[in-house]
Order: C-alpha cells, then sequence, then structure tokens
C-alpha cells in the first residue's frame, strides 16, 4: 500500500492515503486526528483509534480572540497521547478544511511531523471503511513545545493592510457571491458579524474548492494546480502571498495547498479574515 500520495507534488509525503491510514490504525507511532466543522460526527463514528480536536474548543483561547499558547498546546497534546516524535494525521469533512486548519495551528507550535490524510471523511466514508463510536484513551504523555511562532505562517489584519499597500499577492478563497459583495456569509450559512460586503482590494477570488476533485475530495493533481494559480491567475511561487476566507479554515485548505503541494515560498494564513476586515473601521475595502 502506498505510504504517500504522489501526484507531481513538491512534498508528497505530507498526504496520506486511505490506505495508508487503514494500514497503520494500530501504529503507536501514529496518532490520527480528526477535525470537523460539524461537532456532532465525531460521536457517530469515526476511524477507530483517532483522537477529536475541536476548533473552538481545543484550539482556540477561550477568551482572547487568538489561538492557545504553549502551555495550552502542551496540554492539548498530552490529553491526545502524542510526543514530538509521533506522526499526526489530520482528517475531517468538508473536504479536510478543519484537518488543514488543525494542521496549520500546529504548525504555528513546530509539529512538522504531521501529515493530512487525502479525501478526508467522504473518502474513507464512500470506501465503505470502518467507522466506531468507541471514544480511545491514550497513555499519559508529557509534551514540550516552544512558543507558539506566527511570524512565518500567520498574517495579521496589520501585516495584511501592509501587505495590500505593497502591492503583494492576495487571494480570497470565498465564493464569488462572497466576494463580489452580494453575500455576507456562504450560502446556508449564517451572518458571521460581517457588517460590509466586498473584499481586500487587490484580492484575486480564486475559491478553495478549485483544488480538489469533487467526487472524493482528493487534490488534484499538480499540473492542475498549477494551471489554475500560475498561469490562470499568475501567481509567482517566489513572491509572498496571503490567504484568507471568512475565518480561515477554507484559507487554510489553499494554505495547505500553496505550501506543501506547489511549493510557493512565503505563504500566510490570515485567519482574522473577512470577519475581522470587514468589520474593522477605516480598512479600505471592494466589491
Amino acid at each position: 500500500m502506498s505510504r504517500i500520495v504522489d501526484r507531481g507534488y513538491k512534498h508528497p509525503e505530507v498526504l496520506v492515503s486511505t490506505d495508508w491510514v487503514a494500514e497503520h490504525v494500530d501504529d503507536p507511532q501514529v496518532r490520527l486526528v480528526e477535525s470537523n466543522e460539524d461537532t456532532l460526527l465525531y460521536a457517530a463514528g469515526h476511524i477507530r483509534g483517532a483522537a477529536e480536536v475541536d476548533w473552538t474548543r481545543d484550539l482556540n483561547d477561550p477568551l482572547a480572540r487568538d489561538y492557545i499558547d504553549r502551555e495550552g498546546f502542551e496540554k492539548l497534546m498530552a490529553r491526545i497521547g502524542v510526543s514530538p516524535e509521533t506522526t499526526i494525521v489530520f482528517y475531517g469533512d468538508k473536504n479536510n478544511w478543519w484537518a488543514c486548519y488543525a494542521f496549520w495551528v500546529f504548525q504555528l507550535f513546530g509539529h512538522t511531523n504531521a501529515r493530512v490524510m487525502d479525501g478526508g471523511r467522504l473518502k474513507w466514508i464512500k470506501e465503505g471503511r470502518e467507522l466506531t463510536r468507541e471514544v480511545p484513551t491514550y497513555p499519559p504523555t508529557t509534551y514540550h513545545a516552544p512558543q507558539r511562532d506566527d511570524s512565518r505562517l500567520r498574517a495579521l489584519r496589520d501585516n495584511v493592510l501592509q501587505h495590500v499597500k505593497a502591492g503583494g499577492q492576495l487571494i480570497d478563497v470565498r465564493s464569488p457571491e462572497e466576494y463580489s459583495g452580494e453575500r455576507l456569509h456562504m450560502p446556508d450559512y449564517p451572518n458571521e458579524g460581517a457588517l460590509r460586503g466586498g473584499h481586500i482590494p487587490g484580492a484575486r477570488n480564486i475559491p478553495w474548492a478549485r483544488a480538489i476533485n469533487p467526487e472524493d475530495g482528493t487534490f488534484k493533481p499538480v499540473d492542475e494546480l498549477r494551471s489554475i494559480y500560475e498561469i490562470e491567475q499568475g501567481l509567482h511561487p517566489d513572491q509572498d502571498t496571503v490567504v484568507y476566507c471568512r475565518i480561515g479554515e477554507r484559507s487554510s485548505h489553499t494554505w495547505f495547498v500553496l505550501n506543501y503541494l506547489l511549493e510557493h515560498k512565503h505563504v500566510r494564513n490570515y485567519d482574522g479574515s473577512w470577519t475581522e476586515w470587514g468589520n474593522s473601521v477605516g480598512l479600505p475595502i471592494e466589491r
């Protein structure tokens, strides 16, 4: 069974197949992590041995509009029974939106021994593979993490404003209706508090879903990805790029594509995204 998914990607080692996951379900050096938008899915059935990491409960500070700190991350890692040497494999619903989001947050703390299961829950279920409702327990671990480093991978509001003024590459991965300002949210989703519609000046609209095969949620091969991002949209791999959506989850998916599958040199995710930008006093927008 193939360990990695290689469709010409620059870093194929970051993707593993469902076959590989099925083979390593009982591997003590591997921890599967399920991260979903729908918080009821894990309880309804998950891959045997998989830990749940909920983006609101586990990754975000309960008071500050920010992520957990080093101590919080160390407690999370101890709870799910991993060490710095553990290979963590993320998967989830929505074609791995939140799996890529959790992967990205883990990178802020330097846990680079991480992978994503290509196709996520959708592919696993379509293949008729086993799910369980049994919640696993793990031997206790001690995890020592470095201080969170946002500088390389995360863009804050003022970073984005500077990036816009400098004419930097900026990608809005939302739907065309959100990008144009016609909608303040995705279809069938509640308004998440944005007062204005539109997009950040200079942003190119490349919806996140263009990177996947709709039938099973797997990533498209490198030549198709390069055609979308570099040929059609004219993005330069060597230039700084900021990606955003509404709250950072869809843009994490595009960040993953650009950073690992195409190897663009410096890609940052603006997790504040439109819920911050669309509410900020004095910030420019386009429609």
